[in-house]
């Protein structure tokens, strides 16, 4: 199509790419506010629920634990659910970035921004 045209056609090639990698990417990021991780702590007496983009969308906590005395360890665990949830939404925001760059062919590794 653009035969003749030298480096302008290879110009003309790079950009078709760099925009469909911009429209794979804008479509991960809409992706990845749909996908949800969970993360707990006290074997599961407290859940958190977050996006792959980190943003925490639930709570869950055992009334069990509900015990005046125990204040602070429930704080503890509350955050340790939340910290693990976030750590597990970066984990897999991390993850389909890496299979988006696979498919475009940008070497592993490459940090790109979100």
């Amino acid at each position: 199509m653009l035969k003749g045209l030298g480096s302008l056609g290879d110009m003309a090639g790079m950009m078709k790419k760099a925009k469909e990698m911009q429209d794979k990417m804008t479509q991960m990021q809409e992706d990845l506010q749909n996908i949800e991780v969970q993360g707990e702590s006290g074997a599961g007496l407290v859940k958190a629920t977050a996006t792959a983009k980190g943003i925490l969308t639930g709570l869950d906590i055992d009334p069990s634990i509900f015990h005046p005395e125990e204040k602070e360890v429930v704080e503890d665990l509350i955050l340790a659910a939340i910290k693990d949830a976030q750590s597990k939404a970066a984990d897999k925001a991390a993850s389909e970035m890496s299979k988006l760059t696979e498919e475009m062919g940008i070497p592993a590794g490459m940090k790109l921004p979100f």
